[in-house]
């Protein structure tokens, strides 16, 4: 192999590297993302149950 053949597989490997890391940066974001909606349910759900379980309790 010489130095242009190594310099092109080199490059080639960096360029399909960099492009699963920004794949995945963009993964993350959207998966953070998606953890804070359901976080948000989460809370919005717990919320409704607890004033439910109340206004029974005060019935």
């Amino acid at each position: 192999m010489n130095i242009q053949d190594f310099e092109a597989q080199y490059r080639e490997a960096m360029a399909e590297t960099l492009n699963d890391l920004q794949t995945a940066v963009l993964l993350l974001a959207q998966l953070q993302q998606k953890i804070s909606k359901i976080g948000s349910s989460v809370q919005n759900l717990s919320e409704h149950v607890e004033e439910f379980i109340a206004n029974q309790k005060s019935e």
